[in-house]
């Protein structure tokens, strides 16, 4: 799952940046000819691995789908296992790949399975056990940098910029008891921002984060989504799954909402199911811890909490302790650590202030 703690809105001179660059929102006509040397065939779903040689930290190799429809349309690109420990888009992304018929596809669909293959086969949280990093914070990468330096730059220049839309699937990690939602940004740009509302309704998650960002740089966008956005790529961010889970209804959630997005860029024939109530969330914060310790949480994902009502406690490792962990605000936890260890300055929890509308 992502992590924030400081909210602003990007700039006009950021939206200048793009259109003076040529790119407009989900603009690019011409379907990839190859993803990391990966030649899709119009009509059909081809898979391979994009490959990341070895510089002296170690190789990965970045599985992924291209499916390739018959009819021209655009390019969608789907991003699972940034962090390796959450699962239910990974599975969900497996299914999609089976499920999309290439002949009834109008554009391309690309799906990286595991973005983070070091983390997913160690089985650790954000952070890679090749270099100690978190991959939703090197982008847009570096060809010659550390291992996750090299898979972002990989994802960046292979995936990302041959897309007209881009979702970074995520979901609760390993240790985060995380209620579904989505981190819709709003850039300011209105035919960016109304066409990344569009599949944020579409994908169908009910609780919706308004994600009004800080203004990051191209060569420093940081994130996944990020990354889109600073090259024009309506782009977002979506939560479905809790403590590392393959529970079927979360792996569902990722599956139904790809399904449904589809069908809203008229990628797929068929109805498009229209949006459910929303709950839509603004102002949030993140709450982190003031020393290593043990938390035990007193809220789950998806409670309410008034201005200082308790998330949990932190106690040192003979159970004494050390702070009550409390709500800056009155609103709803989107998650809470919900495993014992605990390092200063990690979150804690996630607390975002429901709002009336977006």
């Amino acid at each position: 799952m992502r992590k924030f703690s400081k909210l602003t809105i990007m700039t006009a001179a950021m939206i200048l940046a793009i259109i003076a660059a040529g790119v407009t929102a989900g603009a690019r006509a011409e379907a990839p000819e190859s993803v990391g040397g990966i030649v899709p065939v119009p009509g059909a779903r081809t898979t391979g691995f994009i490959e990341v040689a070895d510089t002296g930290d170690g190789a990965a190799r970045i599985p992924v789908s291209i499916i390739m429809g018959v009819e021209k349309g655009p390019t969608l690109a789907l991003v699972g296992g940034t962090h390796g420990y959450e699962y239910a888009p990974v599975m969900g992304l497996q299914i999609v790949a089976r499920k999309i018929d290439p002949a009834k596809l109008s554009g391309t669909v690309i799906i990286v399975h595991v973005a983070n293959m070091p983390s997913f086969l160690g089985r650790t949280i954000y952070y890679s056990p090749a270099d100690g990093a978190n991959l939703n914070r090197v982008y847009p990468g570096k060809a010659d940098g550390t291992l996750s330096q090299r898979i972002a730059n990989a994802i960046t220049t292979q995936v990302i910029e041959q897309a007209d839309y881009l979702v970074d699937m995520h979901s609760g990690d390993g240790n985060e008891d995380l209620r579904p939602y989505i981190y819709m940004p709003v850039t300011g740009n209105s035919e960016m921002d109304a066409k990344i509302k569009g599949m944020a309704l579409a994908f169908g998650l009910d609780h919706i984060v308004i994600d009004k960002r800080d203004n990051l740089p191209a060569d420093a966008s940081l994130y996944t989504d990020m990354t889109g956005l600073t090259r024009g790529i309506p782009s977002m961010t979506t939560e479905a799954g809790r403590v590392g889970s393959t529970e079927p209804d979360l792996v569902r959630k990722n599956v139904d909402g790809v399904m449904n997005l589809l069908r809203h860029l008229k990628m797929l024939p068929g109805e498009e199911r229209p949006p459910q109530p929303t709950v839509w969330l603004g102002e949030f914060s993140v709450v982190a811890s003031p020393a290593d310790g043990m938390f035990i949480a007193s809220v789950r994902g998806g409670h309410t909490v008034a201005e200082g009502g308790v998330l949990g406690q932190l106690v040192d490792f003979f159970g004494e302790p050390i702070a009550t962990i409390r709500a800056p605000f009155a609103g709803m936890v989107n998650y809470v650590i919900a495993t014992p260890p605990m390092r200063k300055g990690e979150p804690v929890a996630m607390v975002s202030k429901i709002v009336a509308d977006e």
